[in-house]
């Protein structure tokens, strides 16, 4: 069973950058599409960006221009580039194939002055 850790999340100013990495277990070559979901407080965790075995991707309605999702398949590493973070992208953030399999911790993004 292929297992994720999230990594890269922290504390950031409104404006502020983070870049997210999830290193899989396992080959993520063979798996097409990786995604990159966001648990916001009080909400359900939702998908934020995607990325295919051939690097076309997908974000949620309003991200396309401040997130960045790539991947390395000879790192077995998903990013996710946020920039110019706002209150509105603090939740953890987790990745997964799809469909999804066990989640792993994900990592955490506060965004406070």
């Amino acid at each position: 069973q292929v297992r994720f850790v999230e990594s890269g999340g922290g504390l950031v100013q409104p404006g502020g950058s983070l870049r997210l990495s999830c290193v899989a277990s396992e080959s993520i070559y063979r798996f097409n599409v990786m995604d990159w979901y966001r648990q916001s407080p009080g909400k359900e965790r939702e998908p934020v960006a995607s990325i295919s075995r051939i690097n076309n991707t997908w974000f949620a309605a309003d991200l396309r221009s401040r997130f960045t999702i790539s991947r390395d398949n000879a790192r077995n590493t998903v990013y996710l580039q946020i920039d110019s973070l706002d209150p509105d992208d603090m939740g953890t953030y987790y990745c997964n194939v799809r469909p999804p399999r066990d989640w792993g911790q994900g990592t955490q993004v506060t965004v406070s002055s």
